[in-house]
């Protein structure tokens, strides 16, 4: 098993006392580089490797949901990052708000919901690729999917340089009505150069009565996206089944810019209307593969927005999610560019800003 560095590991389970929830506000008042709205949770990961939940002696808790993950990884790489998203009014909100601020993420976005509880979600570590999720105060609804179109800060979301959501966003009223009317206030046509408009095309059955019914959702706003992002299933849930070559071309069909289809063991793919680019996987030994499209997206925003070549920004992307699936938790274990570039340089990798005459990858 690889050896678990840089990640925090809490053995004991705690509440903090009492449900009074005053969290103290953020300061940052900057345009966000990187804006996120949708999931967020505590997420409950054990410290005991390879056996099943109900065999698990302790565990440790750790922020979670995959839009904050990705806020906590872009922040990582030293980019001005925040959440738009909703806890309960309690203790482990409290702690969300806490641990957000500890990794440079702008939280003035982030309130209170009394009616629900702060969702929270339980994982088994089964590796190489067992890691089945439980998740618990999410039926029939919880705070994040209450997040309500009025209470947007239409401003803020129009100015960031990456604005980022996932399907699941799109499950259920009220959340629906609030990204759409979100990405409806970034249109191609307002967007200035070096903008970007991400879709996370994470598709979760267990929010949806159907694929039908998620792809007319995904439809809705596809116009207003210029990347979208997700694996096989994901894409054919968003765009029909074919290969990833038409999957790619039925997104920028749609109106997307950049389509990137993950390929699993072969890798992962970005297509615009005049590149193509295939990235190899960067083997590593894995723990716990459940953070690794997290870290893979933060880092992607990273790359865009410092301009490098799309093979580069693959490239990058796709081992910075590799370092993160040879660790424990999620956000705790987001890597910094300095190892991101060293994990590169060690498996021959073209590290950006060096330069080569051929892509990092073909």
């Amino acid at each position: 098993m690889a050896p678990l560095t840089g990640v925090r590991q809490e053995p004991e389970l705690s509440l903090f006392r009492g449900t009074e929830f005053k969290p103290e506000r953020s300061a940052i008042t900057v345009t966000h580089e990187l804006l996120t709205i949708g999931r967020i949770s505590v997420d409950i990961y054990p410290n005991d490797i390879g056996v099943d939940l109900e065999d698990v002696t302790s565990f440790g808790k750790y922020l979670g949901g995959s839009p904050s993950n990705v806020a906590v990884a872009a922040a990582r790489h030293g980019r001005r990052t925040g959440v738009v998203t909703r806890t309960g009014d309690d203790a482990f909100g409290t702690y969300l708000h806490r641990e957000l601020r500890k990794f440079n993420v702008d939280d003035t976005f982030v309130t209170a919901v009394k009616e629900w509880p702060t969702a929270v979600t339980f994982c088994a570590i089964k590796p190489p690729e067992d890691f089945p999720l439980y998740f618990y105060g999410r039926f029939p609804t919880a705070p994040d999917l209450q997040i309500k179109a009025e209470e947007l800060d239409l401003d803020a979301i129009r100015d960031a340089r990456i604005f980022w959501s996932t399907v699941t966003g799109l499950c259920q009223e009220p959340s629906r009505e609030a990204h759409i009317k979100a990405h409806e206030a970034r249109p191609h046509a307002g967007l200035k150069e070096g903008q970007y408009t991400i879709l996370d095309l994470d598709y979760r059955p267990m929010f949806w009565a159907s694929e039908e019914e998620a792809r007319a959702q995904v439809a809705k706003i596809l116009p207003h996206v210029t990347v979208a992002i997700g694996n096989d299933k994901e894409c054919a849930v968003a765009v029909g089944e074919g290969t990833p070559d038409e999957q790619a071309d039925r997104l920028l069909a749609a109106g997307v810019e950049i389509a990137v289809v993950k390929l699993g063991p072969e890798g992962v793919m970005a297509k615009t209307r005049t590149e193509r680019v295939v990235s190899a996987p960067v083997p590593v030994e894995t723990v716990n593969g459940l953070g690794a499209g997290d870290s893979f997206g933060g880092a992607f925003c990273h790359g865009l927005l410092s301009g490098w070549p799309l093979a580069q920004v693959l490239d990058y992307a796709n081992a910075a999610g590799a370092i993160v699936a040879s660790r424990l938790s999620c956000a705790d274990a987001m890597p910094t560019p300095a190892e991101v570039t060293s994990l590169l340089a060690e498996r021959g990798r073209l590290v950006p800003g060096q330069f080569a005459t051929e892509g990092a990858a073909l």
